[in-house]
């Protein structure tokens, strides 16, 4: 069994509809849906009407890991797989059974990440290192873009093979499916994280004991804003989740991730052509 599920809005806004309907498309027999919605008034759609969809009002916003674990929670061991999906996501009916066979093929995968594109078919750089505070603070406060574009280059992975798949620090939340008992192991996702950093957190602990892959031989769309590049209370919030990230896992001495990216490097100039 497979579960997804969305943090909905109360007027379910096209994206989250058309993210809906594409998993729709691609579910097998099997596999059900799980809607945890965050809406300040209950949603109401006739997508809702499927016997292979369960709605749960939550009456607050829980943010999107405190969600998932909540998903979890309520479905009590009956998934083999996850998936998180941002609801701006659109993918064919043929990914998810094919990202299942690259999962049922290695027991060992604990996450895995398909290439993630943006509506023109371009490359979203969302395969990275873990992160230190230069990459996630201070380099978008550095006036000069040549040193932004050198710190963007590694700590985005520039060079990385798009031919074959990786095992990658960092993977994106937006589309990432994992493994519940991989998640389960950890206990779930951090719930201090309320939004911003809890997928760089999760994904980190899934890495404590699973292979957490890239397989950019599946692909999917993403519209991707970058929100809080624009907001100022987004960007407070991610700066407050960064805080929170660097407070847990070492500010300068983190030894885990220094090993971790170093061995993501020599594999990324191995590969590079």
């Amino acid at each position: 069994d497979l579960v997804f599920v969305t943090d909905a809005k109360c007027r379910m806004p096209a994206d989250v509809r058309d993210a809906f309907l594409a998993w729709k498309s691609a579910a097998r027999a099997r596999l059900v849906t799980l809607v945890i919605d965050n809406s300040p008034e209950p949603l109401q759609n006739p997508l809702f009407q499927n016997p292979r969809v369960e709605y749960q009002f939550m009456d607050a916003n829980l943010g999107f890991g405190r969600g998932h674990n909540r998903a979890m929670s309520i479905l009590n061991g009956q998934s083999d797989f996850h998936l998180f999906l941002n609801p701006d996501i659109l993918f064919e009916r043929d990914v998810l059974p094919r990202l299942l066979d690259y999962l049922a093929q290695d027991p060992a995968i604990g996450a895995i990440m398909p290439r993630i594109e943006y509506p023109d078919g371009s490359l979203q750089r969302l395969c990275k290192l873990l992160p230190t505070p230069v990459d996630l603070l201070f380099r978008r406060f550095i006036p000069l873009r040549a040193i932004q574009d050198r710190i963007n280059a590694r700590y985005e992975l520039h060079r990385l093979s798009q031919s074959e798949a990786n095992s990658i620090p960092s993977l994106s939340g937006c589309f990432l499916l994992v493994r519940t008992q991989a998640v389960t192991d950890i206990g779930g996702f951090d719930e201090r994280y309320f939004m911003y950093m809890e997928d760089v957190d999760l994904v980190r602990r899934i890495g404590d004991r699973w292979k957490t892959i890239y397989q950019p031989a599946v692909r999917v769309t993403h519209g991707y804003e970058k929100a809080s590049y624009r907001n100022k209370a987004l960007l407070k919030a991610h700066i407050r989740s960064a805080i929170l990230y660097f407070a847990k896992w070492g500010w300068v001495f983190d030894a885990e991730r220094r090993k971790r990216n170093r061995d993501a490097i020599a594999m990324v100039n191995s590969g590079a052509h």
